[in-house]
């Protein structure tokens, strides 16, 4: 009996000891999925840090370059080279455009065994289309053009924005930032079905760029246009923008893949870029658009503006006038003591992420007792520029900018959680706006529901603003596989938001949550190393102003503050530091310059004694390929010796550096290689690229739990 009693005490006991387990285990975990949540966190303002500041650099040269067009003498052969970055050398009329983009006299031989297509489109010319591309197949440049001049007379009759009704029980498809993600698209095609009349869709920009595929993606979204012009609606983005394309990938996917008619097909494209409509609207109560909205915006204006004039979103139109704004503020920008970006449409400049080095025009001009305007002459004396005449000072360019803000705002903002509309510092292009621009944008056009793309989101989507401005994004993998979630939108007539989400990646899909982490944690370290390799000397010059003795020791706190002056990325570093800071000493402190050392060296084709052209040669990598581009007018691939010379001329004007003729030429000749007195852009910019160090070339290990 004695024994039988003790059951009830042995079994509460163990009982106890499992719920303590349990709630031990519970709490292991829940610590674990936080701790890994901190870590995607972290990754994730890596990846984004490291693209506003991208883009930022690219607005800063862009606005340069537009300075130095709108203050050159109009006869000048250097202003004919700038000219080429506008695409002003080849403008047509639209009549002459359909005769120049003829595409009748391509032959399309019999090797081929790509898709063919007959117009008007069937049903069946396109999931033909769709399959080929699946395939890996390439479409012939004939049926390229075909396509694309009968998509831009179609757009030409299109409104600046969609109205589209929900009939009962029809379901409209929204999807957010492709970004040449083919496979991405395929995926929701295939959850979803194609476009039809039964299956409407509203694209919300950003086709092209970043990804591999951007041209198979618009030929496709093209092609369902042209068959269902009532069910399928295309907004534009911040990428369909071809000086946006020269940095982003675009411009040099179509010319690598159609050699012969690539520039050809740019061409058309910059043309239908600047047709496509800016926003849609959906039972008169959900506005899309790609970015955003500011305080300004007025969908009245919208409506009634010429979209197709605004070439590039980043450059306003110009007019003949008497005033003399544009130049004032270009002096101002130019006389500043720090590095400064203007957001394209706020008028305020914001301070960049990066210093200048600790000199202005002002500054100079006090030391070498020349005015602000003879300093503003040498700078472009430097750069091989000629000097606006007296009759082209006289007559002096006005933008025309009302319809141009309306148009950027739209394409490139943000919204933030503070009330207010701000220009967008990071990105420079746009604004910020609050929650009560938000209200009050859509009560004064009676509307409930804002959905934007623009912005990558780890989920795929994200609300804010009381729940009336819904981001979408659909390009998972977006900054690495694993990264994010793609994801779109079914509405219906009750216009309530159902999401669907997926990860294109079947390998992302089999990782477990700890190994996706870790992929795209060690992906972006590896992008924050490239980073901070290109501003190596300038870390260390920061350093030793926590140096003073020269030690070459200084401690973590002064290393995170001196990082973060430097390279302006807002991260958090102290967090960062034992991803990026081997070792260190007892004391709490680390060597500099071994830590320099560790991060990755670089391994060009060729030799180069001059080490801050190298070393400028990588910070401003990304730069100097769209300068290349730009300048490369017949897109062959190939630049001269004088405009390579010309290309570092401009961009170390750009920078306010001092490069030498001798340095340029002694690298020109390095690096052409077949001895025929032009350079490869391709084979220069891959014979300088980045390398991890050897002895971080094994995988790391994953960091302690």
């Amino acid at each position: 009996m004695a024994h039988v009693s003790c059951w009830p005490d042995c079994l509460c006991l163990s009982v106890c000891l499992a719920m303590r387990a349990a709630l031990l285990i519970q709490r292991w975990y829940r610590q674990y999925a936080a701790r890994l949540e901190m870590r995607r966190r972290c990754t994730w303002n890596v990846f984004q840090s490291i693209e506003y500041s991208g883009q930022q650099d690219h607005i800063k040269m862009y606005n340069f370059f537009s300075y130095l067009m709108d203050h050159f003498s109009s006869a000048s052969s250097q202003r004919n080279l700038v000219s080429q970055m506008f695409g002003e050398s080849e403008l047509f009329q639209d009549a002459e455009w359909e005769k120049h983009f003829c595409y009748k006299d391509i032959e399309v031989p019999d090797v081929y065994t790509g898709p063919h297509l007959s117009f008007p489109l069937t049903i069946s010319n396109v999931t033909e289309l769709v399959d080929a591309f699946k395939n890996k197949q390439k479409l012939h440049a004939r049926y390229v053009l075909q396509l694309l001049g009968k998509t831009w007379t179609l757009l030409r009759l299109m409104p600046n924005i969609s109205h589209v009704c929900t009939c009962k029980h029809k379901e409209i498809t929204i999807c957010g930032d492709l970004h040449g993600h083919l496979e991405d698209l395929l995926l929701i095609f295939y959850k979803n079905g194609f476009p039809s009349a039964e299956t409407p869709y509203v694209f919300n920009g950003d086709f092209v760029d970043r990804g591999k595929e951007s041209i198979e993606i618009l030929l496709v979204l093209f092609a369902f246009l042209l068959l269902y012009p009532h069910d399928v609606h295309l907004n534009r983005g911040n990428h369909e923008d071809h000086i946006v394309n020269l940095r982003y990938g675009f411009t040099k996917e179509v010319l690598g893949k159609y050699q012969v008619h690539g520039k050809m097909i740019l061409k058309l494209l910059q043309k239908i870029f600047s047709w496509l409509p800016l926003a849609t609207v959906i039972d008169q109560k959900v506005l899309i658009l790609h970015g955003g909205i500011s305080d300004k915006t007025d969908l009245n204006v919208i409506t009634k503006l010429e979209r197709h004039r605004f070439v590039s979103a980043l450059r306003p139109l110009k007019r003949r006038g008497a005033s003399a704004r544009l130049k004032e503020a270009a002096l101002d920008e130019f006389s500043s003591g720090r590095r400064r970006v203007q957001s394209l449409t706020h008028g305020a400049p914001v301070r960049l992420r990066q210093e200048l080095p600790r000199h202005s025009v002002h500054s100079e001009s006090g030391r070498t007792g020349r005015s602000v305007e003879e300093e503003l002459r040498e700078r472009r004396r430097l750069a091989g520029l000629s000097l606006p005449s007296d009759s082209d000072s006289a007559e002096v360019l006005e933008a025309d900018t009302d319809e141009w803000k309306q148009i950027v705002d739209v394409l490139w903002s943000d919204p933030m959680s503070q009330n207010g509309c701000v220009p967008n510092e990071v990105r420079g292009g746009g604004c910020y706006w609050g929650p009560d621009v938000t209200q009050e944008v859509l009560d004064k056009h009676k509307l409930q529901l804002l959905i934007r793309s623009h912005e990558c989101k780890q989920e795929g989507y994200e609300f804010c603003h009381n729940g009336r401005v819904l981001t979408i994004f659909s390009a998972s993998n977006y900054y690495d596989v694993g990264s994010n979630r793609g994801a779109y939108i079914r509405l219906g007539p009750d216009l309530i938001p159902h999401f669907k989400l997926f990860q294109a990646s079947r390998s992302t899909r089999e990782l477990t949550l700890r190994q996706s982490v870790g992929r795209t944690e060690r992906s972006a370290l590896q992008a924050l190393r490239m980073q901070l390799f290109a501003h190596k000397s300038a870390l260390i010059r920061e350093f030793q102003e926590y140096d003073p003795q020269g030690t070459g020791l200084i401690s973590v706190k002064h290393w995170a503050v001196a990082v973060e002056q430097v390279l302006r990325l807002g991260l958090p570093w102290r967090v960062l530091r034992s991803q990026l800071v081997s070792g260190g000493t007892q004391d709490g402190t680390l060597n500099y310059h071994e830590w320099v050392n560790q991060l990755p060296v670089i391994q060009p084709n060729t030799e180069i004694a001059n080490m801050s052209l190298l070393e400028t040669l990588y910070k401003h990598h990304s730069n100097l390929e769209s300068i290349f581009r730009m300048i490369d007018t017949d897109h062959s691939g190939l630049i001269s010796f004088e405009e390579f010379h010309q290309t570092w001329k401009l961009l170390s004007s750009h920078l306010r550096t001092d490069i030498s003729d001798k340095a340029i030429s002694d690298l020109a000749e390095s690096i052409d290689f077949n001895k025929d007195g032009s350079i490869d852009i391709n084979e220069f910019m891959e014979a300088f690229r980045l390398v991890e160090h050897s002895r971080a070339e094994t995988e790391a290990p994953p960091p302690p739990e």
